[in-house]
């Protein structure tokens, strides 16, 4: 997932990480995968066909292990979400939440995010975008890998439909703070919130979070709105 014009000099946002898949994560990959997992392909995708009906079209980048992904579709039947992740045992954990869960209005992509948006996702399609607890790189020196830039969401913004949203999400308060800064000056994007927003009750706290925020922690939402 890393900036456009990035990719000849190779700076991404992610590394793959080679990850233990459990029984159950390969037999969701093997039985779901076929209906619930989209192939990637450098061509315009067909949300409504993909989902076999129009709804609000809500996409989120970087599921992990698809927790809250499978929480959020859950609560919210009548909203389509599309999820984007790199890693293999992220996308089998959140396949078998799918089949334990009867998650119709889920559908995934296993592929580098920046050229699913490229090239996958059409212009002024989706209702939302979630990005929750992105890499933080949080060496100075690795600050370029973070996927939170200007051409990153000036991409982004493109694929929103006017009044639709966009909700990151961070535990890093110097990243909160580069975010703010980046959605900030982006002329399309409005922010919802005198900086930082109150935590959108749709969002469930994690396990991390939740440990963090007993630590004292901060975690820093912001909602901003396509003009």
């Amino acid at each position: 997932m890393h900036p456009p014009g990035e990719h000849r000099r190779g700076i991404r946002s992610f590394v793959l990480r080679a990850g233990r898949m459990g029984p159950g994560q390969i037999k969701a990959l093997q039985e779901l995968g076929p209906r619930f997992l989209l192939p990637y392909r450098p061509e315009p995708l067909d949300l409504d066909a993909a989902f076999g009906r129009s709804a609000p079209k809500v996409l989120e980048i970087g599921f992990g292990m698809g927790d809250s992904t499978a929480q959020i579709a859950a609560a919210h039947p009548q909203v389509d979400y599309l999820g984007v992740e790199v890693h293999t045992p992220g996308v089998g954990a959140l396949l078998k939440r799918i089949g334990e869960q009867n998650l119709t209005n889920l559908r995934l992509i296993q592929h580098d995010a920046v050229e699913v948006l490229q090239h996958m996702i059409p212009d002024a399609s989706l209702d939302g975008v979630h990005i929750f607890f992105p890499d933080p790189w949080h060496k100075k020196r690795h600050h370029k890998r973070r996927l939170i830039q200007p051409a990153f969401i000036a991409l982004l913004v493109k694929k929103l439909k006017p009044g639709a949203y966009l909700h990151l999400a961070t535990d890093w308060q110097d990243y909160a703070e580069q975010m703010l800064e980046v959605l900030g000056n982006e002329p399309l994007l409005a922010n919802t919130a005198e900086g930082y927003a109150p935590k959108p009750d749709y969002r469930p706290l994690t396990k991390f979070e939740q440990r963090g925020l007993k630590l004292g922690h901060g975690v820093w939402d912001l909602v901003f709105r396509r003009r």
